[in-house]
């Protein structure tokens, strides 16, 4: 599966993205996806996670609350709604698609996109 990620961009604290991971190929909907960021000079960090059918959601601390990762199987498509951004949520961002198990770790998932910026001004 190939994945495309977008919707970043240059947003005020306290403001709202919606971020999409776009996938190609046809059984999509038997992969669990996980979002990723890495801002500069810090490793990569889980953010959230989603099962095969959406059912299951996972958030990492620092995020939960604020932002809601779904998936449209029929689309292809899995988002990030991130709301109440912060300074320090500016980071690239990546999605990535494994057909195992949901996992915070990222060398866990086979198949990344490519990335999208996020940048929150204070």
């Amino acid at each position: 599966v190939q994945l495309q990620a977008s919707g970043g961009g240059l947003v005020q604290a306290g403001g709202s993205l919606r971020l999409s991971c776009a996938a190609s190929g046809r059984t999509f909907s038997s992969y669990v996806v996980g979002w990723f960021r890495q801002a500069p000079g810090r490793g990569r960090e889980w953010v959230a996670a989603i099962n095969w059918s959406g059912g299951s959601t996972y958030y990492a601390d620092s995020v939960k609350g604020r932002f809601t990762i779904s998936r449209d199987n029929a689309e292809n498509t899995v988002y990030l709604q991130m709301n109440s951004l912060k300074p320090e949520d500016t980071a690239v961002y990546y999605c990535a698609a494994d057909k195992r198990w949901i996992s915070r770790w990222s060398d866990e998932y086979a198949y990344w996109g490519q990335g999208t910026q996020v940048t929150v001004s204070s």
